[in-house]
């Protein structure tokens, strides 16, 4: 194959989410729970809480949002050369989720495929995002698509961590003359030593997390990747004759790693905060006016510094409105997927705003994982915005984004709370068939079956609306979200990618 030497303006191609199709409500957990009214509501900023039954698990998650990316986008899986997945939630130790998804290739053939699971908290999402965009610009390239996955079941024991809990996956194709471009040379990463976050006990799927000790990780990563990311761009504008400082003015929309959505108002605040530690002294006047008071503090004494948060919050309150806000959708409503958080609310991002609005714009993203790993990159947006283009299909195929969250099913605090126990006592075991009910799913979700005396798991995949007679019928006389918001109440049959009746097995945070 005859390929250029450095294909143009790298990145993501298409997107697809998936989330659970069921939620607790965050105000009958305050209840439930016993805690103060507003304890998640207003101090973690959180409304609903999505989270999977004993039917769904990681490998399910995953072959669901793969699934629906491909089939919305018309593409075979001949076309993929690079697959790699980001994930936290080790259910082997040894098989990859990786290999999991290659059953969905079987069909095209298609075996030259390369990648593997990539594994550190919540950033083995953007670590997988930038190898498939790494490869793509790479000799090793052959002019296919590269896939990446990020998914994860973000679950805690009983007590104050539960309630920032959530699931989803999100997949995402990655090639060339995208209209989501990553800017090259644009990363400021920071890595270090770090027991903030972590999971030692191989039985759990309950984390040992120091929250203070994880919001100043979490800052204090992201104070380091911003001056990081600021040197790196200054040095290229000098290089092209262009002398400016840069701050959160040249980016348009900020999107953050969501461990709750009152966590990344205060990371916006804080990278304001950063701005005017490296200003001049400012008049009466500007973003800085009645600042001035904090000139001389240190960022390594304000992670809790209750009057700088406030002052800095308040102070960036409209750029949160303007910027970041509308990035929060998915994570407001269905909580902290762990590895696919940041590109959920990049998700979120796109699907309220119109090709229009977002055409030319730099969007930054900051990917926080425990342990630690973080990096703030940004993406360049096309130009394009023209009915048809890259960017327009990106936008279309995500605007049915807030009718399909609108239209899951809430549970009772009580019946969550019975989940997590199930969760708890089988998720480990062999010999097991699932409880869940499969009717609730949406359709085209695959789920687990049952697991043998071998762990090995077998899946089956809900019929698609399209695939049902009804339902084409329905969808004739009846808008888009009418169907989306009855989409639980369809049946459940076996039409997967592989044979009927077919196994599909496998051996911050």
């Amino acid at each position: 194959i005859c390929l250029p030497q450095w294909p143009n303006d790298v990145g993501i191609i298409a997107l697809e989410v998936y989330f659970p199709s069921q939620f607790v409500d965050q105000t009958e957990l305050e209840e439930f729970d016993g805690v103060s009214a507003g304890k998640y509501t207003i101090g973690l900023g959180q409304a609903r809480m999505g989270f999977c039954s004993d039917r769904e698990d990681i490998n399910s998650l995953c072959l669901t949002v793969v699934q629906r990316l491909m089939e919305k986008n018309g593409l075979g899986f001949d076309s993929i050369g690079r697959l790699e997945v980001g994930t936290e939630t080790i259910i082997d130790k040894s098989k990859s989720v990786k290999t999991v998804l290659m059953q969905l290739f079987e069909a095209s053939g298609n075996t030259d495929v390369e990648g593997i699971d990539t594994t550190n908290a919540c950033y083995g999402g953007t670590a997988a995002l930038f190898n498939a965009v790494n490869w793509v610009e790479s000799s090793s390239w052959d002019g296919r698509y590269a896939l990446v996955v990020a998914g994860d079941i973000a679950v805690y024991a009983s007590g104050s961590a539960r309630p920032t809990g959530g699931a989803g996956a999100v997949a995402m194709l990655v090639g060339p003359d995208a209209p989501l471009a990553l800017d090259r040379g644009l990363r400021g990463t920071h890595m270090t030593h770090a027991y903030d976050f972590y999971k030692p006990d191989m039985v759990s799927e309950y984390p040992v997390v120091d929250g203070k000790q994880s919001i100043e990780c979490y800052l204090s990563a992201l104070d380091r990747c911003y001056s990081v990311y600021r040197s790196k761009i200054h040095a290229q504008w000098q290089r092209a004759g262009v002398e400016k400082s840069f701050s959160l003015e040249d980016f348009s929309f900020l999107a953050f790693h969501s461990p709750y959505c009152k966590l990344v108002q205060k990371s916006l605040a804080r990278l304001m905060l950063n701005d005017f530690l490296v200003s001049s002294p400012s008049s009466q006047t500007g973003p800085f006016a009645d600042l001035e008071a904090f000139r001389d503090i240190k960022l390594a004494d304000t992670y809790f510094d209750r009057d700088v948060e406030k002052a800095f919050m308040k102070a960036s309150a409209e750029l949160f409105e303007k910027k970041t806000k509308s990035s929060l959708l998915i994570s407001n409503q269905n909580g902290n997927m762990y590895t696919p958080s940041v590109y959920g609310c990049l998700a979120s991002l796109i699907a309220t705003h119109s090709p229009q609005q977002l055409a030319g714009q730099r969007v930054g993203l900051f990917s926080y994982g425990s342990g630690l790993a973080a990096t703030l990159y940004s993406i360049s947006v096309t130009q394009d915005h023209t009915p048809g283009s890259p960017l327009d299909k990106l936008v279309s195929s995500l605007c049915d984004l807030k009718a399909r969250l609108d239209s899951r099913r809430k549970v009772s605090p009580n019946v969550f709370s019975e989940n997590m126990k199930l969760r708890e006592e089988t998720h480990h075991l062999a010999s097991y068939t699932p409880h869940g009910s499969v009717e609730e799913l949406f359709p085209g979700t695959w789920y687990l079956t049952r697991v043998d005396d071998k762990h090995r798991r077998e899946y089956a995949r809900c019929a698609n609306i399209d695939d049902l007679p009804e339902a084409r019928q329905t969808m004739s006389n009846t808008s888009t979200e009418h169907i989306v918001g009855h989409a639980t109440k369809l049946p459940c049959v076996r039409a997967s990618a592989v044979s009927p009746g077919e196994v599909v097995s496998n051996g911050s945070h």
